[in-house]
């Protein structure tokens, strides 16, 4: 009962677009499929870490620590707005050959959802908050709130699937050149505000 609950409220979590949504939309639209799921793994190994952190109370010290909250804020507000940036920059300059964005895309798109999620202090804070609230009385804390997490990342895999096939069928229309470069000033300027209100966000 607490598992489908569990699964349930993931799916509803993932749903609500956001940074992570922005980042893995924005490289499905770039480069396709491959850079989509890299950019969903490396999102999900970093909400994977954070759900680690909050099992072993890692993330505690975060929460505790307004410094260090503070710097991942920033940090995170940072990695966003430059993203943003070189998005407008690469829909005012035009895309490059696709065989110079498939020698980095894979990596740089795992990157990309890596360092998002774990510049990101919102998912330590919702991973320390929403986690132990599925951990029925009597169990092993360290170890339900582990498996907690590697649900929690498989619901977000199967559900950034779906997107980025919706979006990969609609790359007849997608893939055109005006419409890729409008979509990449749009995910530019959307990854910028993001950036925006993450620093001046209030903890």
């Amino acid at each position: 009962m607490y598992l489908l609950a569990f699964i349930g409220a993931c799916f509803l979590v993932a749903m609500v677009p956001g940074v992570s949504t922005a980042i893995i939309l924005r490289q499905t639209l770039r480069s396709g499929r491959g850079s989509g799921f890299a950019a969903t793994v490396g999102n999900e190994t970093g909400i994977l870490l954070w759900g680690l952190a909050a099992a072993f109370g890692l993330s505690a010290l975060l929460v505790a620590s307004q410094v260090a909250y503070d710097v991942m804020r920033v940090t995170g507000a940072v990695v966003l707005v430059v993203m943003g940036v070189q998005a407008l920059w690469q829909a005012r300059k035009g895309s490059p050959p696709v065989e110079v964005e498939a020698v980095a895309g894979l990596r740089g798109a795992y990157l990309a959802g890596l360092g998002t999620c774990m510049a990101n202090p919102k998912a330590a804070v919702f991973a320390m908050s929403f986690l132990p609230q599925f951990v029925p009385a009597g169990q092993n804390v360290p170890l339900t709130l582990v498996t907690l997490a590697v649900v929690w990342v498989l619901v977000d895999t199967v559900w950034y699937g779906l997107l980025i096939w919706t979006v990969a069928k609609a790359k007849a229309f997608l893939g055109r050149p005006s419409v890729k470069r409008r979509l990449e000033q749009i995910s530019g300027v959307v990854l910028i505000a993001l950036g925006v209100r993450l620093v001046l966000e209030a903890r």
